[in-house]
């Protein structure tokens, strides 16, 4: 381009060099002859540049061309890429305050004043005596903390999630209690949440927070694999946390027995399987679990062994008109009594005198838990429940006459919706323990008042 400016500008200057000359000795002739001439030259000179110019690329033209033409499509980690910056997640934040209060009529172990449990009844005339109280109580307070994010591999979920109603050592205390602490990508998930073999949906809308006695309830420590996942059927297989309870029965005193302590060597593996449906749902559950136990002394006998518990679970929840929701559920096993709402060993104890070496052995204890209740919607701002459930446990022939046999539990309510997030009434419980072998059985009447604030806050982040 500079080279073919230059050839431009020596021209101009030859022009008029050849017209200084000719006004001092003007010869038309001549002036003509060279004018020709240099029109030849610069039709040279155009040609050279349009050669220059084809030959080197115009750099406005590429940018006007990189402008126009589409990029090349992106690559698949390209893609990954740019979906996962467009992702969001969700936080909830939820929870509720609860005031239980009450006048129990008849009387329980003081371990669980707020709650009806027949296992808790007395289990001899005037073992927690002396009988009615009034009770208070904010335990059934709750937080809980729920995420989502959308991932190329499925949903990342988690959840944790307390309350205030202490067990185990803190059985009767208002402290932190652990529920929920639990994670799930896409089909599969890890932590403590509801066992397969359980059916949440089942639990009644109730003041009284122990729930129904026959239902199994169980919040577990699990590994979890989910294949099937849609808005028709839940298919649920899991490795769960094993654990089971014991009694040593009219042996608990024998020095040969101080020394056999439980063995768990293989996960309980339970699975779920749903058919949703308009009208409701139907659910079947299994487990299977094997509890085994050691004997580490040097006596005279073996005591050591191993039952295998096994259970099946049906439970349902159908819609009966607008307004009602029927819950069930049956559930038959052995040795499956860790995973029921309340009921109290897994393993008896059982003559076996045949035998001299293992003349006691433990047995597998066969359950039956029946749950039916009825959900009601009186109108925008009144609900009633009502309902009955019921253990049955066979027990072993060396365990004590005293030992929990049956327990019955029911209850109705009437509750009062002022706002959507408020709930407040009144509920009537009954309880009854009947005993294995000695004929003595408690009953248990209540009335239970409370007031609960429900509450939730989601977050885009």
């Amino acid at each position: 381009m500079l080279c073919a400016a230059a050839a431009v500008t020596l021209v101009c200057m030859q022009c008029l060099q050849v017209r200084a000359q000719n006004s001092q000795t003007p010869d038309l002739q001549a002036l003509k002859a060279k004018f020709q001439k240099l029109e030849q030259e610069m039709e040279d000179l155009k040609g050279e540049i349009d050669a220059i110019e084809q030959s080197q690329p115009n750099p406005l033209a590429q940018a006007v061309g990189e402008l126009v033409t589409p990029p090349p499509p992106p690559t698949e980690n390209a893609k990954a890429s740019t979906e996962q910056e467009r992702l969001e997640g969700r936080i909830e934040l939820y929870g509720f305050v609860m005031l239980d209060s009450g006048y129990d009529f008849k009387t329980n172990d003081p371990n669980w004043f707020d709650v009806m449990r027949p296992t808790k009844l007395p289990a001899f005339p005037g073992e927690f005596a002396p009988d009615g109280k009034v009770y208070f109580g904010v335990r059934q307070t709750r937080f809980g903390v729920k995420t989502a994010t959308p991932t190329p591999m499925g949903d990342l979920k988690a959840q944790f999630e307390f309350e205030l109603f202490g067990t185990g050592v803190d059985a009767g205390q208002t402290t932190f209690r652990l529920r929920q602490a639990y994670g799930e990508l896409g089909r599969f998930g890890a932590g403590q949440t509801w066992s397969p073999f359980m059916d949440i949906d089942v639990f009644p809308n109730s003041l009284e927070y122990w729930g129904p006695n026959g239902m199994v309830f169980y919040r577990n420590v699990q590994f979890r694999w989910m294949p099937i996942r849609n808005s028709g059927l839940h298919l649920t297989f899991a490795a769960e946390r094993p654990g089971a309870t014991a009694d040593q029965g009219v042996y608990s005193d024998r020095i040969e027995l101080q020394k056999v302590t439980p063995q768990f060597n293989m996960p309980d593996l339970s699975w779920q399987l749903r058919l949703i449906r308009e009208w409701g749902y139907v659910q079947t559950a299994g487990i299977f679990r094997k509890i085994s136990w050691v004997d580490n002394g040097n006596g005279p006998y073996n005591l050591s062994g191993t039952a295998l518990g096994w259970g099946v679970n049906s439970s349902s929840n159908l819609k009966l008109g607008s307004n009602s929701v029927a819950r069930l559920q049956v559930v038959y096993g052995h040795g499956i009594e860790n995973y029921m709402n309340d009921a109290p060993i897994d393993i008896g104890i059982q003559n076996n005198f045949g035998n001299p070496l293992t003349p006691i052995k433990g047995v597998a204890l066969p359950v039956l838990g029946v749950v039916s209740f009825l959900d009601h919607t009186w109108g925008p701002r009144f609900t009633s429940t009502a309902g009955f459930s019921m253990v049955n446990i066979w027990n072993s022939n060396a365990q004590l006459p005293a030992d929990f046999h049956q327990g019955y539990y029911s209850l109705a309510n009437l509750l009062y919706h002022p706002l959507p997030r408020v709930t407040m009434g009144g509920e009537f419980q009954f309880g009854r323990r009947v005993n294995f072998s000695d004929g003595f059985n408690a009953n248990d009447y209540r009335l239970q008042f409370g007031f609960k604030y429900d509450w939730s806050k989601a977050f885009e982040y």
